[in-house]
């Protein structure tokens, strides 16, 4: 850290300040779309998803569901769009479209139209991580852009944590309508200092807010062109990029290991839950006279605290994640094998989760500690990952590389999504949850080796591609 210090005083640190654009813009994109999964018992008591129980569920499930297609499909069509008109003009498109898709919600009164509003949410905040990929791309030499992709990542993990403790207490004082109100107002008010500060290294150069010294540190790589040279050549099509094994390598990469993090995400909660559950029963049926609160019973935890704990310790997992590939880097490692270094090393720690289950039945925290290392490694994984993209594409062809991979990844996390109701609901009915449980674990734990071998195939050495 004090040799990055060193550099940002020789060559000046405006980049980082593009960086934290970045970070509060993707924290907001969490934030908002927390809000719906925190306030589904508020909803449900008001009758947004029906009257009927069982018909609340299935309602909610189908809002879930009109994010995650409309998220998909945003994602590829959101980094062509970036692509073509550009980081400053795409990210604030995107951004006001998903902060007034939020404040619609306050408006929603059954299931269909908070499915229309959700599915709004999904298709605008797709392009968040495209343009935030881009921007990275434009202002970080290769060296340093897995590292501020983590930087910028962890915000996901800030937002999820910050979310459970702001949106509570505002359904609470002012009622849900404001919850999604506010949290669309602060996506809003990004945008003026996202419009005031953003601009291209030349740009920024010319206006007097960025110093030559720290212009030419950007443009240090020598395989790779400034802005200025790679707006004069064609644009990047799809039809192109599918036909480059390179953008295979990066699709499969987010197919096999995004899905992971959606589990994480939606089924974290139940699974504590559950845990807390059967040691509730366990202890009940050996004391059948204990009348005391089921708080108190041995192994019983606050899931909303570790919860929020596997969120923290995937914020750090995302920034030294981030970090890791540039301490290789300076100590004399070549880009390209320190990134795959890097990801191996990501690849290997999610397989601690294959004993989660086990590790609950002695002790539900011992879980929670290998899930979050398996989360911790996912964001430093992801970190790397999204870096690939500007070590292999041309910075006018990064938005559209991400938004075909976080399409695929999208697909993926709806495939797994249908897979745990299936394997849950099978065992749930046969009263062995736990092999459910078991199952999607051992699928969490081996996926980022699969993956790691399957990009090896498709780009043995992250080479840039010549488009």
């Amino acid at each position: 850290m004090n040799k990055l210090n060193r550099l940002n005083e020789q060559v000046g640190r405006y980049r980082w300040t593009i960086c934290a654009l970045v970070f509060f813009a993707t924290t907001t994109n969490y934030l908002d779309r927390n809000v719906l999964g925190l306030l589904k018992d508020t909803l449900s008591a008001h009758g947004i998803f029906g009257p009927d129980k069982g018909g609340q569920e299935l309602n909610y499930s189908m809002v879930v569901i009109c994010f995650q297609v409309t998220y998909a499909i945003g994602m590829l069509l959101a980094g062509h769009l970036i692509d073509r008109i550009g980081t400053r003009r795409g990210y604030a498109t995107s951004l006001i479209g998903w902060s007034v898709a939020s404040i619609g919600h306050a408006f929603a009164t059954s299931t269909f139209s908070f499915g229309f509003w959700r599915g709004a949410l999904g298709l605008s905040e797709a392009g968040n991580f495209p343009a935030a990929n881009k921007a990275i791309a434009e202002w970080f030499p290769k060296k340093e852009r897995a590292y501020a992709t983590g930087l910028y990542n962890s915000g996901a993990n800030v937002g999820a944590i910050v979310a459970p403790l702001f949106v509570p207490f505002v359904a609470r004082a002012w009622g849900w309508e404001w919850a999604f109100v506010i949290t669309g107002v602060i996506g809003l008010t990004w945008i003026a200092f996202w419009l005031r500060m953003y601009g291209s290294p030349a740009e920024r150069l010319e206006s007097g807010h960025l110093g030559k010294a720290e212009y030419d540190y950007i443009h240090s790589d020598r395989d790779e062109p400034t802005l200025e040279a790679e707006a004069k050549e064609p644009r990047v099509t799809w039809r192109k990029l599918v036909t480059v094994k390179q953008s295979w390598a990066f699709v499969f990469g987010k197919f096999i290991t995004d899905p992971i993090w959606w589990f994480f995400l939606f089924w974290l909660p139940a699974y504590l839950s559950g845990e807390n559950a059967q040691k509730v029963h366990t202890y009940m049926v050996a004391h059948p006279q204990y009348a005391g609160p089921r708080s108190a019973i041995p192994g019983v935890i606050s899931w909303e605290i570790a919860v929020a704990v596997v969120y923290m310790v995937s914020t750090v997992g995302s920034i030294y994640g981030g970090w890791l590939p540039k301490w290789f880097v300076n100590r004399g490692m070549t880009v390209n094998k320190a990134r795959k270094l890097s990801m191996f090393i990501c690849a290997l720690l999610p397989l601690c989760v294959l004993g989660a289950s086990r590790l609950g039945q002695i002790n539900t925290w011992l879980a929670v500690a290998a899930i979050s290392i398996a989360c911790a490694a996912h964001q430093a994984w992801s970190a790397n990952i999204f870096a690939t993209a500007s070590d292999m594409f041309p910075k006018r062809a990064v938005a559209s590389v991400t938004g075909l991979g976080g399409m695929a990844g999208a697909v993926g996390g709806i495939l797994i999504a249908w897979l745990a109701g299936e394997l849950l609901s099978h065992y749930a009915s046969i009263n062995h949850i736990e092999v459910a449980y078991s199952i999607l674990f051992v699928i969490c734990g081996s996926a980022y080796v699969v993956a790691w071998v399957v990009m090896q195939l498709f780009a043995p050495r992250f080479e840039p591609v010549k488009l």
